[in-house]
């Protein structure tokens, strides 16, 4: 008996749940899109293999036995889980549901991921979208595990042209970013020498933005400042920008964010003599792996967003 309800078919189930709903035969048949001396063939055969009565025939109707009780419980459960499954693959299919996963340096997460995410989201809200926002460093080491179905980051200096396709997406520029009280936050046109005395915060070692600063600092022929907070984090940067003369390394998109409505910080930023530009970040996606059809749309997006930039 217990091989045979583990081997019920989904159509048994559909009948099954929907005699208990019904409570009609013909209704029951109808809504499983069968005829009623076939509907009632199937029952029969599965009361006969369990031995015992599923549904008692009254005059009002079909009533479920307390052991039709049990099965018409799972059955629905399970009739629900099928046609859920069957919804979620069309859907997947079709790039209307599915999942997708991609991670972004902040300037492309601001300027081009975050809108082709919210454009996504409005057409196909069963899309489940999951953003990670860190270093190209870290993006390029979870793009290689699979942890990304793509990235908007920078490549460095390592040759990856045989495990991803590479396209390129857009040049940065560097900005310094200061509260609108602090003292340099007036001058028209500033050099970094004026400015190496402040505390500065940008990020670490090795980050291309802080190498953009590296490079600038160089050619005015001076060391980097010597009072320095390292930070990744728009929310640090924010709160030290809040609370002191600190000197924010920004790109344009932060700039952006924290300058325009809603927000329209408090913050000023500085013109340098002359421009700090930071490499470009490009598209990566697996040269050997096949994209699910949400994230190919949300991969267009972000072309067609990067195309208008």
């Amino acid at each position: 008996m217990n091989a045979y309800i583990r081997a019920l078919r989904p159509a048994q189930l559909r009948l099954i749940e929907a005699v208990a709903r019904h409570g009609k035969l013909r209704l029951a048949a109808d809504a499983c899109g069968m005829t009623t001396p076939a509907a009632s063939r199937m029952l029969a055969e599965v009361e006969n293999q369990l031995e015992t009565r599923v549904f008692e025939r009254t005059p009002k109707g079909m009533l479920p036995t307390p052991a039709g009780v049990v099965l018409a419980n799972h059955a629905r459960k399970l009739v629900h889980d099928i046609d859920q499954m069957a919804q979620d693959f069309a859907a997947h299919l079709d790039g209307s549901g599915g999942s997708v996963r991609v991670g972004a340096v902040t300037g492309g997460a601001l300027a081009v991921i975050i809108p082709a995410i919210l454009e996504l989201k409005r057409a196909s809200p069963r899309i489940d979208v999951s953003l990670d926002v860190s270093s190209s460093s870290r993006l390029m080491w979870g793009l290689e595990r699979g942890e990304y179905d793509f990235t908007l980051s920078r490549v460095g200096p390592h040759d990856y042209s045989r495990d991803f396709e590479i396209s390129p997406a857009k040049h940065e520029d560097v900005l310094l970013m200061v509260r609108r009280a602090h003292p340099m936050a007036g001058a028209e046109v500033v050099g970094l020498t004026e400015l190496r005395d402040y505390t500065w915060t940008m990020q670490d070692r090795g980050a291309p933005i802080r190498h953009a600063m590296e490079i600038a600092f160089h050619e005015e022929g001076i060391a980097l400042p010597d009072s320095m907070i390292k930070t990744a984090s728009v929310v640090a940067i924010m709160a030290l920008l809040r609370d002191s003369d600190v000197i924010a390394v920004v790109t344009q998109e932060v700039a952006d964010l924290l300058l325009s409505p809603p927000y329209c910080a408090d913050l000023a930023l500085l013109r340098t003599r002359k421009p700090i530009e930071i490499e470009p970040y490009h598209i990566l996606r697996p040269g050997d792996r096949l994209l699910s059809p949400a994230t190919e749309r949300l991969l267009a997006l972000v072309r067609e967003k990067l195309g208008r930039a």
